[in-house]
């Protein structure tokens, strides 16, 4: 839901009513995980998804009925091939959706949420599915700050202790509780849906492969971080809206930032003097990734250097270079994609290989390592060996 809140963030502070589906469970292989959201505003604008065009338009209408009746409702989609015309999901799998009318009238807890995930400030939103409470009552949890209610002062508190755990965690989904939060019962569904800041990526090297890399980024919901030592390419105004441009040496720099286990590094300076500082401390950080651009002669010098340095063999096993997948990218969006898709497959366990030549789900849980579990293939965009 996060790429559709500020529409509706907008939509809220205006006054516009709107019907908020959200995907609250899902089996098998289902098109999108439980978070994924559709809302229908004035004059039937929609924005977002929940099936990636399944099921969409009977989820239209039943937003528009949410917002005229005021009453939230529970719908579940699966597999239909019956009827050419029903409608379901194509895909095998089943999602339950929880569609709900959004006012600021009925729900000022809406406004602390929106604000929050657009000041990347963590907050859990907590919507009751089903059972006694009322179905769309919703509680908004910060760490330092609850705004609405469940219906219920013991169900608010249960909720709220949870709801905090799972915000330290990143964590979306079901949990049951009793009428006035009572463990180990089941009489109200509850809906956590957990908004951490976003993940960012750090860009290294100001070079036109940045500028791509960096919109590629922004597109994947990182909040993205161009450096580099020298002001003349460092400029704002080559880099997309919303990039932070630092003029600073690379291992200064990040040095002084915070990283965590969700953190990308991209480093495309090409030249030892920045690289090698740089990959020593980027190296005992827990970043997810660190890709480095550069010919597979030049990684081996790298290595050497980086290896005088006293970095152990496991942490330099870490570096994912030459950088990127091997499509035979050769302009800076071609590269961006090459890079985004390494980034992609490494947080999901994806192979990088064509889908039609495997078998198995389409869709991954997310592995717990964050470790690639495929070698990967070789990059022959790269400089070819003298």
């Amino acid at each position: 839901m996060r790429e559709i809140l500020p529409v509706l963030g907008r939509w809220y502070a205006q006054g516009q009513p709107f019907g908020l589906a959200t995907v609250v469970a899902v089996s098998r292989s289902a098109p999108r995980g439980p978070g994924a959201a559709m809302a229908v505003g004035p004059d039937d604008q929609v924005v977002g998804s929940v099936s990636g065009g399944c099921v969409e338009g009977a989820v239209l209408e039943l937003a528009k009925e949410v917002v005229r009746t005021g009453r939230a409702c529970l719908e579940t989609f699966g597999y239909s091939d019956e009827d050419a015309f029903a409608v379901g999901l194509t895909c095998g799998g089943e999602i339950t959706l929880l569609v709900r009318p959004v006012t600021a009238a009925d729900d000022p807890a809406f406004g602390d949420a929106a604000a929050a995930v657009a000041g990347h400030r963590p907050v859990v939103v907590a919507t009751v599915t089903e059972g006694p409470a009322p179905r769309g009552a919703a509680l908004v949890v910060r760490p330092d700050h609850v705004a609405g209610s469940l219906g219920a002062r013991g169900l608010d508190a249960a909720v709220t202790a949870d709801a905090r755990g799972e915000l330290a965690q990143g964590v979306t989904g079901l949990r049951h509780y009793g009428p006035n939060g009572e463990r180990r019962e089941d009489d109200v569904a509850v809906f956590l849906q957990s908004f951490a800041p976003p993940p960012r990526m750090l860009v290294f090297g100001a070079i036109d492969f940045a500028a791509a890399v960096a919109r590629i980024g922004a597109f994947l919901g990182y909040r993205v971080t161009v450096c580099d030592a020298r002001s003349a390419f460092a400029d704002p105004r080559r880099f997309p809206d919303g990039a932070e441009v630092v003029v600073d040496w690379p291992h200064r720099y990040l040095r002084g930032t915070e990283t965590d286990g969700r953190t990308v590094l991209c480093v495309l300076t090409h030249d030892p003097k920045f690289d090698v500082p740089l990959l020593e401390v980027a190296l005992r950080t827990p970043a997810a990734y660190i890709g480095v651009m550069g010919s597979r002669r030049t990684h081996r010098e790298r290595m050497d250097l980086l290896r005088g340095t006293g970095l152990g063999e496991a942490e330099l096993a870490r570096l994912r270079s030459p950088i990127g997948l091997d499509l035979g990218a050769r302009t800076p969006e071609e590269v961006a994609v090459s890079i985004a898709a390494e980034i992609v497959a490494l947080r999901w366990g994806g192979t990088g290989s064509p889908l039609t030549g495997t078998a198995g789900a389409i869709h991954r849980a997310r592995p717990g390592s964050g470790r690639p579990r495929e070698p990967r293939a070789p990059d022959v965009r790269d400089d070819p060996e003298p």
